[in-house]
């Protein structure tokens, strides 16, 4: 997927669309179009659907045009982009499903255009699901410390796979 996008890419919220399609247009017949329905998980309310085209294109004139292409000089400022794109991007939940893992997509194509693997997201179960949900609560408050920490340990681990294989 990141040559159809390319390393220099700025993502838009069309190309979130296309990866949602992409990925799901098989099963959905609304895949990669926004969601018209309320919804909430474990009592969070998300974006009032008649707010989400705005809420988009406020999401790529802001922080897409500012965060992509990823293309950072260190680490620690990769971290932070792929925390706050990836945290409003989940919080927006533009779609009926599949809302993290179109996230988290964008967030390995984000790593992958600033050099890194692909991100390995599979510390995300248990302890790590909790800590995940707890840092996109705390994303309302544009806190996004908790979210550098989850990004900081998945590319750690990922590092790690790598250098083992």
């Amino acid at each position: 997927m990141i040559n159809f996008f390319g390393v220099d890419h700025c993502f838009t919220a069309s190309d979130i669309c296309k990866i949602h399609k992409l990925w799901l247009g098989n099963i959905y017949e609304w895949a990669g179009k926004y969601r018209q329905v309320a919804i909430s998980k474990s009592g969070f309310p998300f974006a009032f659907p008649a707010q989400i085209p705005r809420l988009m294109v406020e999401f790529e004139k802001g922080l897409l045009h500012k965060y992509t292409p990823c293309r950072f000089k260190t680490l620690e400022e990769i971290i932070k982009a792929l925390a706050i794109v990836h945290t409003e991007l989940v919080l927006i939940h533009p779609f009926r499903e599949g809302n993290g893992r179109v996230a988290r997509m964008l967030a390995t194509l984000m790593a992958l255009q600033s050099g890194l693997p692909p991100l390995d997201f599979r510390n995300m179960i248990g302890k790590g699901k909790k800590d995940y949900i707890k840092a996109i609560q705390m994303g309302m408050d544009r806190n996004y410390q908790p979210m550098e920490k989850v990004f900081a340990s998945v590319i750690r681990k990922t590092l790690r796979n790598r250098e083992r294989k």
